[in-house]
């Protein structure tokens, strides 16, 4: 049976999809500077990151998992937390990879994100299949039951729904940010994984809104909305009378969860466009025609350029936690596409500047 989300659009709700609206539409006219999606951006993907490896236990702080990102430090006894963030941080480049091919989602999409949570950085991975036997969550303390999802031999029946569901969602004037948070409740209900469901509905929850045009440049962390009060976050998301999922959930109404993920939107979005509204208040030139052309690494790689006209091949490792042959291939590559160009090729080690086109980036 094709998925059908029973749920009430209350006065709320309505409410704060206006308020959504507004901002994202407010965020859109306001100038996208080099400094705003280096820094802003940068701050709210190590956010995301921390916050939602956070909610599923992770210990590491907020400035450790900085540090884990760049490479810049290990922390012993912590090589598993170290592996999540690593993980999580990847899914996003692949995330960000996903919205500017533009990329229809498939449930492939949905797996290739899995199968990057889980595999501690690696970037090369094969998409995750679907569980084979039954899974069960429990409370960490009592151990008592809190819900069993549905059985291995209808996941991949729903989840080819929900995804199927997701594509023609937008059809009409159905909103964006109301699809997003059916998503992210109904894949958290499927749980078609034994680990790293919570991340991955997280980031489908994302790919959702980026897609569909609600990603105002990847400048907002919903996860962080969700880690500051898990309790809200979970009891959102335990609807129905029984913790069975054929037992009531899968046919629940879930009005307070929806009405939870849209306020936590509003809040979100309030809180870029007061960010991005502070730098249009600094007389910033938008740049956002050129920047759209460039993918995350090269916008982060302009703070160096911002420091320095000219940069290095070992700067650049340094900056992502790269080896330096790894680091040479990426200059040799944007080089190819004509993002920066080698200033003394007659020397041992190169040193790069941004090609004339994106020397306006740093002006």
């Amino acid at each position: 049976m094709p998925y059908d989300p029973l749920y009430t659009l209350t006065p709320e709700i309505a409410s704060d999809l206006m308020r959504i609206e507004s901002f994202n539409q407010a965020v859109s006219t306001l100038p996208i500077t080099p400094r705003v999606l280096a820094n802003l951006r940068e701050t709210a993907r190590l956010f995301a990151t921390h916050y939602s490896t956070m909610i599923e236990g992770n210990r590491l702080t907020q400035d450790q998992v900085g540090a884990v990102i760049e490479g810049a430090q290990h922390f012993p006894g912590r090589e598993r937390d170290e592996s999540e963030v690593k993980g999580y941080y990847a899914a996003l480049d692949e995330l960000e990879r996903t919205v500017q091919a533009q990329k229809k989602l498939t449930e492939t999409t949905v797996q290739k994100l899995h199968a990057l949570v889980m595999a501690g950085g690696k970037t090369r991975v094969r998409p995750t299949p679907y569980r084979d036997g039954q899974n069960v969550i429990r409370d960490g303390k009592s151990g008592a039951i809190v819900y069993m999802p549905p059985e291995a031999k209808d996941v991949a029946i729903l989840m080819g729904e929900l995804v199927a569901w997701i594509r023609q969602g937008s059809i009409g004037n159905f909103p964006v940010p109301l699809k997003a948070a059916i998503v992210h409740y109904q894949f958290a209900t499927i749980h078609p994984y034994y680990d790293g469901n919570g991340r991955a509905a997280r980031l489908l929850t994302n790919l959702v809104l980026h897609l569909g045009g609600y990603g105002l440049n990847g400048l907002y962390a919903l996860e962080e909305y969700y880690a500051l009060d898990l309790r809200s976050y979970y009891d959102a998301l335990t609807v129905g009378p029984s913790h069975n999922y054929y037992m009531g959930r899968a046919k629940a109404d879930i009005t307070k969860w929806i009405a939870y993920f849209i306020q936590g939107m509003a809040t979100s979005f309030a809180k870029v466009h007061a960010q991005a509204k502070r730098e249009a208040e600094r007389g910033s030139k938008d740049q956002s025609k050129l920047l759209r052309n460039l993918d995350g690494r090269q916008r982060k790689v302009l703070t160096l350029f911002e420091k320095s006209r000219e940069i290095t091949a070992t700067e650049i490792a340094e900056l992502f936690g790269f080896k330096s042959r790894n680091a040479a291939l990426v200059c040799r590559r944007w080089e190819e596409v004509g993002f920066i160009e080698a200033t003394d090729t007659a020397k041992k080690t190169r040193r790069y500047q941004l090609a004339d086109p994106y020397e306006a980036l740093i002006a």
